[in-house]
């Protein structure tokens, strides 16, 4: 086992952990910022070299391609250091971190930001006869199944979940695959967080793709060939997409960490944990509240959340005082296939507006968000003060207190 310790004289150590929205923002503002000074060091650590854009994982799984973003590269010329392996311990005490339980990194500040990966424990069969949208390799391996299904002259495709993500996901394989009978699963009806005129647009673009929607069901066991649900009903299945319900890393619990009943880091009004103030906590790995209750866990807010992070430890660095996270959610941007969508404008507590956007434009509207990470974190890896820039109610709002 090798050890990296830092000594007393060495520069005040920051270190990162995932590479999802969140902790890339953080990163990439920690790395930009601090290029110039001798006083900080960055470290990311992530399991993979390349970013996962959680938000094509759909389009993957329908056996479209996407582009390959490395992280490395994106650091490259800002001094901060990538670490590939899994998180395997935190210790919160000796303030260090286990990677792959054969190096141990230790910290100053740390910065957790693990996320969440699809709740495969909960019900019966899942983990064993389930797909996933985790990772590009979980989607390329449903996108090779759906091509064989296909090949062979279709077969049942079921997704559990009526989430955006069950959404989006149905829409992208009825659309690719038409010949495979693909039905969506859930406990409400599709778009049900959505006012009526945009809940009614997205029923109809799903019939139109020959999904059939079964909502007010819970499914409760995952078989080979088969869904079985509340109530006793079995309904058959080829293939099942598993896109109901996420869950955290039990590491944060582990580590003594306060978390709440989800196993997220309950965080102060700066994102730090309550417990242990030298721990930032971020997207959703975090439960960070705000006046109209916890936030939930989107790219939207994860992003802001890893800018705040990183501006904040660059203030308390510098002796300056800290201000409060805040953030309100603007719009939720939904794909029905490529050429179409739905985009529900929202109010800052994530309830619906009248006002939305459908069709192709809402398509266009989808596309352009979904891009805008990657062009992002370049834009913060040359103008870091632009990452503290925000669309909230139709204008950019500071928001990190950046200088």
């Amino acid at each position: 086992m090798t050890t990296q310790r830092e000594n007393g004289k060495a520069p005040h150590h920051v270190l990162v952990l995932g590479a999802g929205y969140a902790g890339m923002a953080a990163a990439v503002q920690l790395a930009a910022r601090t290029k110039d000074r001798a006083d900080v060091r960055v470290t990311l650590v992530n399991a993979q070299e390349r970013f996962t854009e959680r938000l094509r994982m759909h389009v993957v799984a329908s056996g479209q391609q996407v582009a390959e973003m490395r992280i490395p590269d994106l650091l490259e010329g800002t001094g901060a250091r990538f670490v590939r392996g899994w998180v395997t311990a935190v210790d919160v005490e000796a303030r260090s971190v286990r990677i792959d339980d054969d190096q141990v990194l230790h910290y100053d500040t740390l910065v957790y930001g693990l996320g969440s990966v699809a709740d495969t424990v909960t019900v019966p069969g899942v983990e064993e006869h389930a797909y996933t949208l985790d990772s590009v390799p979980d989607a390329e391996a449903l996108a090779v199944r759906l091509a064989r299904l296909g090949s062979v002259g279709g077969g049942t495709v079921v997704v559990c979940g009526s989430g955006l993500t069950g959404v989006e996901s149905a829409a992208e394989i009825a659309e690719r695959h038409p010949g495979l009978d693909v039905v969506l699963l859930g406990r409400q009806e599709p778009g049900a967080a959505m006012a009526a005129g945009p809940r009614e647009y997205v029923r109809k673009a799903l019939a139109r793709l020959g999904v059939r929607v079964r909502g007010g069901v819970e499914v409760t066991k995952v078989l080979p060939d088969s869904v079985e649900v509340a109530g006793g009903e079995s309904i058959p299945a080829d293939v099942v997409l598993w896109t109901s319900g996420t869950r955290v890393s039990p590491l944060a619990a582990s580590a003594g960490l306060t978390v709440d009943d989800r196993g997220r880091i309950v965080t102060d009004a700066f994102l730090r944990s309550v417990s242990h103030p030298d721990v930032y906590a971020l997207g959703d790995a975090a439960a960070i509240r705000q006046g109209y209750g916890v936030m939930h866990g989107t790219c939207q807010s994860g992003m802001p959340t890893g800018v705040h992070a990183a501006v904040s430890i660059l203030r308390a660095l510098d002796g300056r005082r800290l201000r409060p996270f805040r953030f309100g959610y603007y719009h939720t941007p939904v794909s029905l296939g490529r050429n179409d969508g739905v985009v529900q404008f929202t109010h800052p507590d994530d309830s619906p507006r009248r006002v939305y956007l459908t069709g192709r434009t809402a398509a266009r509207y989808k596309e352009t968000v979904t891009a805008a990470p990657w062009p992002t974190y370049l834009r913060m890896k040359k103008m870091p003060v632009s990452g503290a820039l925000w669309p909230r109610g139709g204008r950019f709002t500071r928001i990190g207190a950046g200088r």
